[in-house]
């Protein structure tokens, strides 16, 4: 897979290999936290929590600013180790190692305030010269100007020992989002050989690290809050069916992000929660718009009314899922629930078609991977319903590897999946925008891009949103997604798991609110 492509998914919270991801809200303060689990009362101190991830031993990483492709891997990070800023519900940025921050009136100079009290495990206090320092490391990574854009590490400078400055290229009301995403702080001067036993900020610190298995203690000098649970133990299993056996068998508390398939396995079990968590991934077409078939909208549009939406939720996701509209970040709180949703519709289709010119005597490929369930299982089903509209599609399955180097930004049609889902503008900047380096569709539209440039642009929350509307009605009308549905995330707990996190992405591995009733 693309480095850049996979970090960018992992930042948003998607895994590409196995199980359909986890998502949802947080507590009114807007920091991670609140409980998905039954049950009530308060919290007890105490206990090991065990947790089940997804990863593959080969694939363990233990740099923070490196390649995660393990679940495993972004979950032991994210507990040692803690962002600027991390996700919320309204606003969806709420802080961490960053307390506050201002910008210029340009939007342009953004300063982020460091959390008083912060310190690293060996107890040295965190200082804006160690975030500079990571920051910049991180830009220099594959993945970086992605996961920064608009920000030269040039830069990114210390103003004293408690704030952080951030210039970007271009005005920017959204900046504060971008720290959300992996921005882990390592000491000033960390050498690259050193980064995997470099001290973290985090809520609990490393006791032992083996092949993917992870045993984490609490972290009683954590400025962020108390911890409840004394150790966080991290298993790593390579299939969700392997995660959800040792669940059931009680060999561990909590299988992350195990799918619908061991969702239902596990329906009418009294000693097991289901956390369902909605509208968590997206898994939409992609209509290439540059040029070949399906460049002409009216195409697009006639492939939209030809999807059966209820039933793709009902047979791909067993009805873990919710109906879509073909934008993207529906967990956004600026998402524009007021466009028309598209229903069926085969005779409007056809006349599309028709109008269009197209040629409905060929066969196109449809390209799939199995990276993730339901994925492959989406185009099959896509491809027998466009049918009755006139248009005959053939499902070309490649192996993981193939799909990224050989189909993904360049096929006429092909599956792809998000594992963010709570920004507009995120879509917007790295999937739409014209000179995007992840436009996906080869999408460029002039007046998009006004668009995109203007909403983030303006301080006015209100104009932004007014902004972002329109946004969202060009993507909606003409943009190379086909967003057809949205998974839900799915976790399944022991009984006596209580304060699990209630966000999606970053948010939901973050379990320092975690506790266990017993």
């Amino acid at each position: 897979m693309d480095l850049t492509r996979r970090q960018l998914l992992w930042a948003g919270g998607a895994l590409g290999a196995t199980a359909l991801l986890a998502g949802c809200a947080d507590s009114d303060d807007g920091r991670p936290g609140g409980s998905a689990t039954g049950g009530s009362g308060k919290p007890r101190k105490g206990g090991t929590l065990r947790v089940g991830a997804l990863g593959r031993a080969g694939a363990v990483t233990r740099d923070p600013h490196g390649t995660q492709a393990n679940e495993s891997d972004y979950l032991i990070l994210s507990l040692i180790y803690d962002t600027l800023t991390v996700p919320g519900r309204t606003p969806n940025t709420a802080p961490r190692l960053a307390a506050r921050w201002t910008p210029s009136a340009d939007l342009k100079t953004w300063r982020f305030t460091l959390a008083k009290g912060a310190t690293f495990h060996d107890g040295s206090p965190v200082t804006a010269k160690d975030v500079v320092f990571s920051l910049r490391r991180l830009r220099a990574t594959p993945a970086g100007a992605s996961r920064l854009p608009g920000i030269q590490a040039r830069n990114i400078t210390a103003e004293g020992t408690g704030t952080v400055v951030l210039v970007s290229d271009y005005a920017n009301a959204e900046l504060p989002q971008l720290t959300r995403l992996t921005t882990f702080v390592v000491p000033d001067g960390t050498a690259d050989k050193d980064m995997a036993e470099a001290p973290g900020t985090g809520p609990f610190t490393l006791d032992w690290f083996r092949g993917g298995n992870a045993r984490l203690v609490r972290n009683d000098r954590w400025y962020g809050g108390e911890v409840h649970l004394d150790a966080i133990e991290v298993r790593i299993f390579e299939s969700p069916q392997a995660m959800a056996s040792a669940l059931l068998a009680g060999q561990i508390d909590l299988a992350s992000n195990v799918g619908a398939v061991a969702a239902r396995t596990a329906k009418g079990r009294g000693d097991i929660q289901t956390v369902r968590r909605p509208n968590d991934m997206a898994m939409p077409l992609v209509l290439r718009t540059a040029d070949g078939p399906f460049a002409d909208p009216k195409v697009r549009e006639a492939l939209r009314l030809a999807v059966d939406r209820e039933a793709m939720v009902k047979q791909v996701l067993s009805g873990y899922g919710s109906v879509a509209n073909d934008v993207l970040g529906t967990g956004d709180p600026a998402y524009a629930k007021d466009l028309p949703q598209r229903t069926r519709d085969l005779a409007r289709a056809r006349k599309l078609l028709k109008e269009a010119g197209f040629d409905t005597s060929k066969t196109y490929e449809l390209r799939t991977t199995e990276d993730i369930s339901g994925l492959a299982e989406s185009a099959t089903l896509f491809a027998s319903q466009v049918r009755e509209a006139g248009v005959k599609i053939k499902v070309v399955k490649q192996e993981s590897a193939v799909f990224w180097d050989k189909t993904w930004l360049k096929a006429d049609l092909y599956t792809t999946y998000w594992g963010t889902n709570d920004s507009v503008v995120f879509f917007a900047s790295k999937t739409m925008v014209s000179d995007s380096a992840q436009n996906e569709a080869g999408f460029k539209d002039r007046a998009f891009d006004a668009a995109y440039r203007k909403a983030i642009g303006t301080a006015d929350a209100t104009e932004r949103a007014r902004l972002l509307k329109e946004l969202q009605r060009i993507e909606y009308e003409r943009s190379g997604y086909l967003l057809w549905g949205m998974a839900d995330g799915i976790d399944l707990a022991g009984s006596a798991v209580r304060g699990l996190p209630t966000l999606p992405g970053y948010g939901r591995v973050q379990l320092e609110q975690a506790w266990l009733a017993r």
